[in-house]
């Protein structure tokens, strides 16, 4: 392993219970391979760092204008609007910042870091099954990192859990599904005109890499975000239930994950539009209504979980 070898991360999540059994650490590296409208993580998509502002923090110094070496900043009546064109977010406006206002998303770390953090947290792992999970974005944009993170990972005898979309080359992927002990795994939509449109990615690479883990023995959790009005109808959980039942003989459950909002405030910092904005929260009955789908094709062991609405 090269000893400089750094990945980007742009969250450390402590004490998850969401991603994987038990309690874990959720790494979360930065770069995607799809583009999904509704991410609900935005910052995760480019794999470059990001400078954000903290409208409720900022006071208005104005000090972080006078440390911008590419002057992208400027203070405006609506707050302060970043140049993103100009902006290299080198940093120097967050070390500037008396109110904490701005962030820089994505940062370098080795993987002796990453071990030494989630070691910290063994004694959890331990007591309650749980481990490690790298999530994103798409780890896999980062194979060489990840799998030499994985590999000290499995030395110290940490459960790994590899949450992955898919939408790779089994060339970077099998390498991480290889050192995996579980591989969370999304199936978005099973329409393949409109997730090419809507993830960039084709529907046929996300299935076929599917059936390459089931093949490789890894357990899969199947998971399906529902999105208002791309893929919250019963068709569509029918037939990933039929994919799930004839072609993952591994899986061993499917999680559908209620759409939220929470992630609104992302898109505004990143000084994006989310076309999401205005959805309603699914209904409590639809998920349910869902997750029955799912079974009435055979699968035994579906979840639902999200907020929703009566």
């Amino acid at each position: 392993m090269k000893k400089d070898l750094k990945g980007m991360v742009f969250n450390i999540q402590l004490h998850s219970t969401e991603d994987g059994p038990g309690i874990r650490t959720s790494i979360f590296m930065k770069g995607c391979s799809m583009h999904c409208p509704w991410c609900h993580n935005p910052e995760s998509i480019k794999q470059v760092p990001q400078l954000i502002w903290y409208e409720q923090r900022c006071i208005g110094s104005a000090e972080c204008l006078k440390a911008c070496p590419k002057q992208a900043l400027k203070l405006t009546p609506e707050g302060l609007a970043i140049n993103r064109t100009l902006c290299n977010a080198c940093g120097d406006c967050v070390a500037a910042c008396p109110a904490g206002a701005l962030e820089v998303i994505g940062q370098m770390y080795t993987v002796d870091d990453l071990v030494a953090k989630a070691l910290q947290d063994r004694v959890f792992y331990e007591k309650s099954g749980g481990g490690v999970t790298l999530s994103g974005g798409e780890p896999s944009m980062q194979a060489d990192f990840c799998a030499a993170l994985m590999k000290k990972l499995k030395a110290e005898g940490i459960h790994i859990a590899l949450d992955t979309c898919g939408g790779m080359s089994w060339t970077k992927l099998g390498r991480l599904v290889d050192l995996a002990d579980l591989v969370l795994y999304d199936l978005k939509l099973m329409d393949s005109s409109n997730h090419q449109k809507l993830t960039g990615i084709p529907l046929e690479l996300v299935l076929e890499n599917s059936r390459r883990i089931a093949q490789a023995g890894k357990p899969i959790w199947v998971r399906t975000p529902i999105i208002p009005g791309i893929n919250n109808t019963e068709e569509n959980i029918r037939q990933t239930a039929l994919f799930i039942k004839q072609n993952l003989p591994t899986a061993e459950r499917y999680d559908l994950l209620a759409f939220n909002k929470t992630c609104t405030s992302k898109y505004e910092r990143l000084g994006h539009d989310w076309r999401f904005e205005k959805e309603d929260l699914i209904r409590q009955a639809t998920m349910e209504k869902l997750a029955e789908t799912a079974r009435e094709e055979g699968l035994t062991n579906v979840h639902w979980s999200g907020l929703t609405k009566e």
